[in-house]
This record gives structure tokens, sequence and C-alpha cells, in this order.
């Protein structure tokens, strides 16, 4: 039995929906880069992190078929459930801070994987979109639901072939929106997820949510 936490990263004001985020506390379960990527791939969630020195918060993140250098929901998720200050992605060092209701990291656009990010005309047009829309390449959907109160409704799809067909909330696309924006937007993704962000001093950017433990880490597994 290895030990696993199960977290959901982004919920809705009322602590609903989330996405879903394994942490495994003790990464030496998992020594290599292979059995990593065995284990995000037989969860099957958006992604999971492998802690490889939990007072320095150096972590390892994987989705079910690559590893990332950064990514946001892990970073939010892993911070808020090892009370860390700094995160240590391969990306680079990630401030971290809790205000009580939202953990928040502080990062920069240019680590986050390229997306298209679409914009259009309604968020009910983001709201039709069939899962996933026609094309190829990760695609981020939005559109403003209120302009003046910088609300945003969005949807995220990978486009690969891993088996995640929708991401219900993605930090480093809201970061990379916030970036294009140059504004604090507070996102509606997926079923009900929220993902809060601001621009930083020198380029950064904070991107905020709520984190709880999800109801039953998978059969196998421990918490």
């Amino acid at each position: 039995m290895n030990e696993l936490d199960v977290l959901r990263v982004f919920c809705g004001p009322d602590g609903r929906h989330g996405n879903t985020l394994g942490v495994v506390r003790d990464g030496r379960a998992y020594p290599d880069e292979a059995s990593r990527q065995a284990l995000a791939a037989e969860l099957g969630f958006s992604e999971t992190v492998f802690v490889d020195d939990p007072e320095r918060g150096v972590v390892d993140i994987y989705t079910p078929g690559l590893r990332l250098p950064f990514a946001g929901h892990p970073l939010v998720g892993t911070a808020w459930l090892l009370d860390l200050e700094v995160v240590n992605p391969p990306a680079g060092e990630v401030w971290a801070r809790n205000d009580g209701e939202f953990t928040w990291i502080t990062a920069r656009a240019e680590w986050a994987l390229p997306r298209r990010l679409q914009q259009y005309a309604s968020a009910a047009e983001v709201d039709a979109l069939p899962a996933p829309p026609p094309g190829e390449g990760w695609l981020y959907a939005w559109a403003w639901e209120d302009e003046a109160a910088g609300r945003v409704r969005a949807r995220a799809f990978p486009r690969r072939d891993d088996g995640i067909t929708e991401d219900e909330a993605t930090g480093a696309a809201a970061l990379l929106l916030t970036a294009e924006l140059g504004r604090a937007l507070n996102i509606t993704q997926g079923r009900g997820s929220q993902i809060l962000t601001a621009p930083g001093p020198e380029a950064t950017i904070e991107v905020g949510g709520r984190v709880r433990f999800a109801p039953h880490p998978p059969q196998g597994l421990t918490r």
C-alpha cells in the first residue's frame, strides 16, 4: 500500500467541484520517471504530483501521458496539503501562501506550456461547446460573464490522447489568460470550479483557489 492524498483543487464557493489531484507524499516509492508515469496513467487524474523533498517543496508533476515542468492546480494543492511557503517544480521556485480560504501561488506565464486562448462572444457559447470541440491542440475557451468585474466563464480541452477530455480547472491556462489581459480575474471553469488571479510585481501572477480532500482515494492506495 502506498500513501496517496487525493485532493480537489479550485473548488467552488460551496466547496464542490475542483480538479482532482493525486499527491504521493514519498516520491521514493516511485523512484524513476517510468514508474511515475505509469501511476499517473493508472490514476487518470489531470495531474499527479510526486514529492521528492517535503522540506524544500521539491515536486515532480505528471499528466496521464507526460511530465510537466509546471502546472497550476498541482502546485496549489501540494502547497495547501504540506503547508508550504515555497514549492519547487522543474520550472523554478514558486512562492505560496494561504489566506485562510484560498491557497495562492506566485508564478510566471512563460513557465506554462503554450495553449490556445480563444475568446467567445458569450458564456452561453462556451457552455454549449462539445467536449472536446473539433480541432487539435490545447484549447482554453473563455468569455466574459462581467467584463467590468473581471468575471470569466471558461472551459479547457487538452485534446490529446491521454483520456482527459475536459480539464475541470486549469491554473496554468488562467495564468496565461491573466498575462494576456493584464488584469485580475475571477474565473468559473468546468462544472463550477473557481480560480482567482492577480498580476503581481516583476511580471509575476498570483493564482489562487480553495482546496479540499476528495471523498475517497482510489482502491489499493491509502490517504
